[in-house]
């Protein structure tokens, strides 16, 4: 660039005991270079706010190559190209990148989505219309494969995965189920059509979840795991589908839970109700239902079929905040930053 422009950033300080904490983040800034061949130069409008990157934040084995102390911290953005020297880029474009936490990102246009803010609000490219959004439209129908008349039950039901599944779901002629925290995330859910929307924060889970259920659940796309799967468990019908997504309640644990070992309890009800759970990344779906994707949910969306929430954050400061708050269920909506 032309004059000295500093690019402000947050970084893994040191890995996470538990929920990460100011202690864990290192915030500092350095100075913007241009792009080489091929890169683009990019400013970062909005960062997504992923719960994956917690377990990116872990040494634990996983199924990509954890962050290391001291990289900036990973995560989807919206951006606006600032310098180009690749072709078919040029200043202005707005694109889909992973920049992460930082303000400016130096990237290979290979990597990158062109976006148009004409046809959609370029935030649902980290949302409804990008991966969240493909996560549910591909866990639900390449695993849980809803027939009309099914039961679909999914938690963490207002988040960007949860609510698009439960629409989906409808879409397709089944029941949906969403159990969510609290009466105003409850109230979402009737607002997104779900047929039954429970309130997992409330008493006795597992008898009201009965009531909502009365013909079983023949698919519960998880998220979260813990007391709401042991709610759901008992209610899931022979053949049920599990399609296993993410286990959120357990993210930030240091240790195994203290209560009795019921894995034999677990593989039992597997066995004698013949259930298939299977757990998935949605990169192993990309090329064969990604363009489909696009095409369903986009016009599901223009139709109203589909609706959707944002919880924007203003500010790449408030980003540990807000990725700890998020992890603990306190957004309403897609979670993302607003950096510029």
């Amino acid at each position: 660039m032309s004059s000295t422009v500093l690019n402000h950033r947050i970084r893994l300080g040191s890995r996470p005991h538990g929920e990460p904490t100011a202690d864990d983040y290192l915030h500092d800034a350095v100075e913007v270079s241009s792009p080489a061949a091929g890169q683009v130069l990019l400013r970062t409008h909005y960062i997504s706010l992923d719960p994956y990157v917690r377990g990116r934040m872990s040494s634990a084995k996983s199924y990509a190559a954890p962050m290391e102390v001291g990289d900036v911290i990973e995560g989807g953005t919206v951006s606006e190209v600032v310098e180009s020297a690749a072709d078919g880029f040029a200043p202005g474009d707005m694109v889909l990148s992973y920049g992460g936490w930082q303000e400016y990102s130096l990237e290979s246009a290979d990597g990158l989505r062109r976006l148009d803010p004409s046809v959609a609000p370029v935030t649902t490219a980290l949302g409804v219309l990008g991966m969240p959004g493909f996560t549910a439209y591909a866990g639900l129908l390449a695993i849980g494969r809803p027939q009309p008349g099914e039961t679909v039950a999914v938690a963490a039901a207002t988040g960007p995965v949860g609510s698009a599944v439960g629409q989906i779901a409808r879409i397709h002629g089944a029941k949906a189920v969403g159990i969510a925290g609290g009466e105003r995330k409850v109230g979402q859910l009737r607002e997104y059509g779900f047929d039954e929307a429970l309130d997992h924060r409330a008493p006795d889970l597992p008898g009201r979840l009965a009531q909502a259920t009365p013909d079983g659940i023949d698919v519960y796309f998880e998220n979260v795991g813990g007391a709401v799967w042991d709610a759901v468990l008992p209610q899931l019908n022979t053949y049920a589908r599990v399609p296993v997504c993410g286990l959120v309640s357990g993210y930030n644990s240091t240790s195994l839970p203290e209560d009795p070992d019921r894995s034999g309890q677990l593989m039992g009800t597997v066995l004698s109700k013949s259930l298939t759970l299977r757990g998935f990344i949605q990169l192993e779906f990309v090329s064969s239902m990604f363009e489909d994707f696009l095409r369903d949910m986009s016009g599901w969306v223009a139709s109203g079929q589909v609706q959707h929430t944002e919880d924007i954050t203003e500010g790449l400061d408030r980003a540990p905040e807000a990725f700890a708050g998020m992890l603990r269920g306190q957004n309403f909506g897609k979670a993302l930053v607003k950096v510029s």
